[in-house]
């Protein structure tokens, strides 16, 4: 298994290794933060989200790299709309979503799935099927990233989703240092999903 993850980097300069352990780290500490909502998950976000367009770029894995250049305004959007109510205390609540909300959320998910897709056969680029499952964890984690902004519980689920489906696919493309930060984003995600919905059920009870 440790051979299966080592492999891959061999050939890899020594600085792309180096830049891939900076996304792993900052990446991690980010959803970290956003379990305790701190505001701070944004501007550690922004670091890992920066670095993985460029080595998603070099590697030539384009939808990857466009849901990452996404996350990246996403987060400068989400650090505006928590930052605007002052003090993490007073910052936007966690709710969970209506039905218009769900609505947009299905329209970016079948959006990006398409996008992606035209972008791909704009490019000329040999679409296999591991792109279409890049499609798909695409089209979740933007649903899941516009959530999160609006501090919606539901983001918590996507990204659970999300993160399964692309634990094996980076596995299979020899990102080995991506496989493992997202499968400790599943776990993370699930623990952030857990806490933040005993902070609505506490908030129903005192209503």
């Amino acid at each position: 298994m440790i051979d299966f993850f080592l492999d891959s980097y061999k050939n890899a300069p020594l600085w792309h290794i180096a830049l891939e352990f900076l996304v792993f780290v900052f990446g991690i500490l980010s959803v970290w933060l956003a379990k305790k909502e701190n505001i701070w998950v944004y501007p550690t976000g922004l670091i890992a989200t920066v670095i993985s367009v460029y080595l998603l770029y070099v590697a030539g894995y384009i939808g990857d790299m466009i849901i990452n250049g996404y996350f990246s305004i996403m987060s400068i959007y989400g650090w505006y709309v928590w930052a605007k109510g002052g003090t993490v205390e007073d910052n936007l609540p966690i709710t969970r979503t209506n039905f218009n909300e769900k609505i947009i959320g299905v329209l970016l998910f079948l959006i990006t799935v398409f996008v992606v897709f035209g972008i791909y056969k704009y490019f000329d680029y040999e679409i296999h099927n591991d792109n279409y499952v890049d499609m798909i964890s695409s089209g979740i984690f933007f649903a899941g990233m516009w959530y999160m902004a609006r501090k919606k519980i539901e983001n918590w689920t996507l990204w659970i989703i999300g993160d399964i489906i692309v634990v094996p696919l980076y596995a299979y493309r020899g990102l080995g240092m991506l496989s493992l930060q997202y499968l400790i984003f599943t776990i993370l995600a699930i623990s952030a999903y857990l806490e933040w919905r005993k902070i609505l059920d506490s908030k129903k009870q005192q209503s």
